[in-house]
């Protein structure tokens, strides 16, 4: 099955009302209720939709509700049945403090089809198309990098790295420091910096380093319409998130995770910024009920592979 295009415009419909919402948050230094804010509208929109979607990647469990809930079922029942991820805030911070980077984001694929990740944090590395076997979570930096630079004809000094900036990648830093490399450090927003690998005009050509494994697969689906290279390994070091991840089926607990071990099939990815983020301008106030929105979508089906940038005028009340 095809998902039909006209969800396109849809999914595109609600990250740009829940990125609006997010909005009227700016520079108030209310992280919490920018968040909650676009998780209200994106539950309102997602309920209007023909279809029957499970979050399959929310941002907590049922017990922590007014959140969009791992488990929750959306829609009208009256469509195709989805696997949906979500972030209706990537990027708190930066909403809270008028920062630029901040999205909206949503991915769904069909029923079963989207990794059911647990809220954990995952090992990760993504760069643009390249040669099989050339890029791996097994290698080292220095092997990764000096094969990429290769790859590119290059040398590694002429590569750009992005990583959070966080304690837990100072052995990484070092290392790329060590080889030359241009490093790019970003403070959030993982989704947005695993992107950056997609268009050479963004100047990354290795996205490394632990962030988020939600934000980790919510990434995997806009990647792998780009033909991007991308693996994720997740981190369970505690008890809690053992026995999560083996209630969610999840037996190798070391398991690498390839892209098409992520996603499979058909598949809609949409972010709208709320700030400026990537080459694509925040939200914009017309008038009292009018925006100006732009939204990254990609569409990616067994024929072919959809990108855009997708400006909207949206008028939400």
């Amino acid at each position: 099955m095809t998902i039909d295009k006209k969800y396109i415009d849809q999914f595109i419909n609600v990250t740009s009302k829940a990125a609006i919402a997010s909005s009227f948050f700016l520079g108030k230094k209310n992280k919490i209720a920018a968040d909650k804010a676009a998780v209200d509208n994106m539950r309102s929109e997602l309920n209007k939709i023909d279809m029957t979607g499970e979050i399959v990647i929310g941002e907590g469990s049922l017990d922590e509700a007014p959140m969009l809930y791992t488990g929750e079922i959306l829609g009208n029942k009256n469509g195709p049945s989805f696997d949906i991820a979500v972030d209706p805030v990537e990027g708190t911070n930066f909403v809270a403090n008028n920062y630029p980077g901040a999205l909206s984001v949503i991915a769904i694929a069909e029923k079963n089809n989207l990794f059911k990740a647990p809220e954990t944090y995952m090992n990760k590395i993504a760069t643009n198309t390249v040669g099989e076997g050339l890029i791996d979570l097994d290698y080292s930096i220095k092997k990764n990098l000096e094969n990429l630079a290769d790859f590119k004809n290059t040398k590694p000094e002429n590569l750009t790295a992005c990583i959070l900036d966080r304690p837990r990648h100072k052995q990484i830093i070092d290392e790329l420091k060590e080889l030359k490399v241009k490093i790019k450090l970003i403070t959030d927003g993982d989704v947005a910096g695993a992107l950056m690998v997609t268009n050479p005009s963004y100047g990354v050509d290795i996205f490394l380093g632990i962030g988020g494994g939600p934000e980790g697969v919510l990434a995997a689906v806009a990647l792998d319409a780009y033909n991007c290279n991308f693996q994720g390994r997740f981190i369970f070091d505690n008890e809690n998130d053992i026995k999560d991840a083996k209630n969610m089926g999840i037996s190798d607990l070391t398991k690498k995770y390839n892209l098409n071990e992520i996603v499979k099939g058909d598949a809609i990815f949409s972010a709208t910024a709320i700030t400026d983020t990537m080459s694509m301008k925040g939200i914009v106030k017309l008038d009292e009920f009018t925006y100006d929105t732009q939204t990254l979508t990609t569409y990616k089906t067994s024929n072919k592979n959809y990108t855009n940038i997708e400006k909207r005028k949206i008028t939400s009340k």
